[in-house]
């Protein structure tokens, strides 16, 4: 019997690596206190970042090779739950139809987190091309009737990536807007945003649900299994 720790694994379809460590972090810290060990893994092929539907489509084999490599190697039977870390959420009902753990995607998490109890809800984002992926995955989730639509940065996500303090101001915006139009929570929808997403919700300008905690906490929910009361 195996006595390494229980882990949750984070794909990051994208191939930037100081993303997935990014990411990693902050599900670690959310974490924290619940015996799971997060593990971080990277697609291997494809775009640093997912900015159209195309390579989110093609990021679906890339996702599902990277974890069957890592689930095939030494550490594989200890993975109690897969995160897919990009809010699309590409390659996550495939995987779930061929392992026997929890498949949780960020986008289906923030979904979920955000429309609970009936609440109404946006997104913000930086990435154009991925907003009618992002209604169709609202739809998929039969959340429509909660949703008020896709807000935008001003200026395009590379640009962004390269300049954290101004997607901050863009994104905060976006928030504004997106309040102005009804949401009573928004989503920061990107895994790349996830930092961002973070200084959004310090400053308390809106109800700001962020996707990579909310998808350790389904993940929680699905496997059983609580927090410690650390926080």
């Amino acid at each position: 019997m195996s006595t390494k720790p229980r882990v949750i694994l984070i794909v990051n379809p994208n191939t930037n690596t100081s993303t997935t460590a990014m990411m990693r972090d902050l599900a670690t810290l959310e974490l924290r206190g619940s015996g799971l060990e997060v593990v971080g893994i990277t697609a291997l092929h494809g775009p640093k970042m997912l900015i159209d539907p195309e390579n989110l489509e093609a990021s679906v084999v890339h996702v599902q090779d990277v974890v069957r490599s890592y689930l095939a190697g030494p550490d594989g039977s200890n993975v109690s739950a897969i995160i897919v870390a990009a809010i699309g959420d590409p390659g996550r009902q495939e995987l779930s139809e061929e392992v026997s753990v929890p498949v949780v995607g960020i986008g289906e998490a923030a979904i979920l987190a955000a429309s609970q109890d009936g609440r109404s809800f946006g997104m913000a984002t930086s990435t154009p091309l991925l907003a009618p992926s992002l209604e169709k995955l609202v739809q998929v989730h039969d959340r429509a009737a909660h949703f008020c639509g896709v807000k935008l940065t001003a200026s395009g996500p590379l640009a962004l990536a390269a300049n954290p303090q101004e997607q901050f101001l863009e994104l905060r915006n976006a928030v504004v807007e997106s309040v102005a139009t009804g949401a009573q929570a928004v989503i920061i929808a990107g895994g790349p945003l996830s930092e961002t997403a973070r200084r959004l919700s310090a400053e308390n300008v809106a109800v700001i649900i962020e996707p990579i905690p909310s998808a350790c906490r389904l993940a929680l929910k699905r496997l059983g299994t609580d927090l410690l009361a650390t926080r």
